[in-house]
């Protein structure tokens, strides 16, 4: 599929929350970045600071390198101004409240480089756009399941066709968590470590529920049982008793960690089996806090190994 983004797309998603305004609107079409230039993704000079070594496709002036600019000696300038519009940017963006000299403005001009205000800082403009065209560009998967936000962590639930999922993903609901997609929620490399996953604009909202049908989540829980975009931070695989082999039994300590790739990035994994008499939202729950003991560095199993390893030494002693 071809990706086309303009300076006018990132005019248009962003002129109210950055408070963008065109200083120089000389090509509103002009292309920041395409699917010719996939292989890039995901680069870090896709908007940057001012560059000249390695030019950002997207360069943000704030108050720093105006400064710097207008310090500069007349023949000098001139050089510098040569080799920042000789890389052709896409978009130049004047922030901290900035304008660009009339010299400046004259150069855009003659390279046809739209120029940009904002009187936000510079920073914020970068992580903002930054994290727009990353979440635009960079490559997706589609997985099967059902992501949420458990315990303020992003858990997609996993499972064969007809395991329960959804009706899972209901009682979780239920229990004050919050739903980011059903049945296909694609997911994207929001740095080169994180994946962020969310929710296709046609699913935004519905859940499917074998024998209810469509169920519409905000208008039944109301709009914060809804959330547009998570990092994935856990998959949870739910296994029937059945289907669990025998020559691969679920470990009953969990001390080797289990990983699923997603995007080529290692996301931790739980196999949870279910069946008769299970509490399933409840396992979750707490699958999802130990989770977060792990980030903080706390294992139990391993503790618990400690503290057995510690009894025999001293019965041994």
């Amino acid at each position: 599929m071809s990706i086309h983004i303009t300076t006018q797309d990132v005019y248009d998603t962003y002129k109210d929350s950055l408070k963008l305004e065109w200083l120089l609107d000389v090509d509103k079409t002009k292309q920041v970045l395409g699917s010719e230039d996939r292989k890039l993704v995901p680069r870090p000079n896709l908007i940057g600071y001012l560059n000249l070594i390695r030019p950002n496709r997207i360069q943000v002036l704030g108050a720093t390198e105006t400064q710097y600019l207008e310090s500069l000696e007349p023949d000098i300038a001139e050089d510098t101004f040569k080799q920042l519009f000789s890389a052709k940017p896409s978009l130049i963006i004047f922030a901290c409240d900035t304008k660009p000299s009339p010299q400046f403005q004259q150069k855009a001009q003659a390279t046809n480089t739209p120029l940009l205000y904002s009187p936000l800082t510079a920073n914020r403009i970068i992580e903002v756009i930054g994290f727009f065209l990353r979440s635009i560009l960079s490559d997706k998967e589609t997985l099967h399941g059902v992501f949420m936000e458990v315990m303020g962590l992003g858990v997609l639930i996993t499972g064969t066709s007809g395991v329960g999922k959804s009706e899972l993903a209901l009682e979780l609901l239920s229990r004050g968590h919050r739903l980011i997609a059903d049945d296909a929620p694609e997911f994207f490399q929001a740095s080169p470590d994180i994946i962020h996953g969310r929710c296709p604009r046609l699913l935004s909202n519905f859940i499917e529920v074998r024998g209810l049908g469509i169920l519409n989540v905000s208008a039944m829980f109301g709009h914060n049982a809804i959330l547009t975009e998570k990092q994935l931070s856990l998959i949870v695989k739910l296994e029937a008793d059945d289907d669990i082999k025998p020559d691969n039994p679920i470990e009953r300590l969990g001390c080797t960690p289990q990983l699923h790739k997603v995007l080529d990035i290692d996301i931790p994994e739980v196999v949870l089996p279910i069946g008769p008499g299970r509490n399933m939202a409840v396992i979750i729950e707490a699958a999802v806090r130990n989770h977060a003991l792990h980030l903080r560095g706390y294992n139990s199993a391993e503790d618990f190994i400690e503290r057995q390893r510690e009894m025999i030494n001293k019965n041994n002693s």
